[in-house]
């Protein structure tokens, strides 16, 4: 397992923004590099901080009203790519994949829109895709990727910032894909259940 890594460049895609001013702040000041798109983008960028769209990593527009983003094989790639690889990184010049190091995630409320009594059709509007996507490949990734799955841990990255800057430990990275896996868990299991009960 490889040790401490350094946070570079990290592609944020939130639905709730608040808790996240304070976080960016401290991740501007040591010179990490932001990714992002839609309203986050716009937030980051309100903030006075550089923001690179992630439409001109991919070269695609967010498509199918909004419902494709981040999905791509250059944002994909860059999460899941083994800085240890040779292969992996190979293809990364070749493609002009960039790397990924931090994943900050908050999924579309779906518990909250169910219980709203919304719709039927806001409520499949509210199935986070490439929310839950990032998430399992940024867990998946841990021994390289930092993932940030929910507003929720917002405040552990940033005391891990405030202590180590920008470098994680394998032990912080594994912490982070274990609370990432029971964030999706705990996601597909309410959409699952509302299936179950509108049948």
């Amino acid at each position: 397992m490889s040790g401490t890594k350094q946070i570079k460049t990290a592609l944020i895609s939130v639905f709730h923004k608040d808790g996240l001013d304070e976080l960016l702040k401290k991740l501007h000041e040591e010179g990490v590099k932001f990714l992002s798109t839609g309203g986050t983008q716009t937030f980051i960028e309100s903030l006075g901080y550089e923001c690179q769209k992630v439409e001109e990593v991919t070269t695609y527009p967010s498509i199918l009203g909004g419902r494709v983003k981040t999905l791509h094989p250059k944002v994909f790639g860059g999460i899941l790519a083994r800085r240890d690889n040779e292969g992996d990184l190979k293809q990364m010049a070749e493609y002009d994949i960039p790397a990924i190091d931090l994943v900050i995630v908050d999924l579309y409320p779906f518990e909250q829109t169910v219980a709203s009594g919304a719709s039927e059709a806001d409520i499949i509007e509210k199935i986070d895709i490439g929310g839950i996507s990032l998430i399992r490949a940024g867990a998946k990734n841990f021994k390289d990727v930092v993932i940030v799955p929910s507003k929720a841990e917002y405040g552990v990255l940033l005391d891990i910032l405030n202590k180590k800057g920008a470098n994680t430990d394998i032990e912080d990275r594994k912490m982070f894909a274990t609370r990432a896996f029971g964030v999706s868990s705990h996601y597909d299991t309410a959409i699952h259940n509302w299936f179950s009960q509108s049948c």
